[in-house]
């Protein structure tokens, strides 16, 4: 079930390089509950965001044009300027641990590598 409230979990992934969606099958999460969307670019990353409003948000740190980073300082700004929601998980999933801790320490809620992402506890 959704964290917040009716339907399906909807979850957004910002990631350039490995299909996320078939990384949490393969990883056994059940994919029935999940409305699942995957930009494989981060162009119009705040419009998409806004768009699809995600209770999960993942993202890559090494993805055009716009790296993870960056991205989630503008939208901490959209929030604060109160002109997108944030979602309720934001996930770094870099591939380089660094690049997550960094994601970390401006509000990512969880750090992890991508390939370990079906081990999240959070999944339906």
């Amino acid at each position: 079930m959704s964290d917040c409230g009716e339907g399906k979990m909807k979850v957004l992934a910002f990631e350039d390089g490995y299909d996320i969606e078939a990384l949490l099958i393969s990883g056994s999460v059940d994919m029935t509950e999940i409305d699942f969307l995957q930009h494989w670019n981060s162009k119009d990353f705040l419009n998409v965001i806004k768009q699809f409003s995600p209770e999960i948000l993942l993202l890559d740190h090494f993805m055009p044009p716009t790296k993870g980073y960056d991205l989630l300082v503008a939208l901490n700004d959209a929030v604060k300027r109160k002109e997108i929601q944030r979602p309720n998980k934001i996930i770094a999933m870099s591939s380089d641990q660094q690049a997550n801790d960094k994601m970390l320490s401006i509000g990512a809620d969880y750090g992890i590598i991508k390939f370990d992402l079906p081990n999240l506890d959070f999944w339906p």
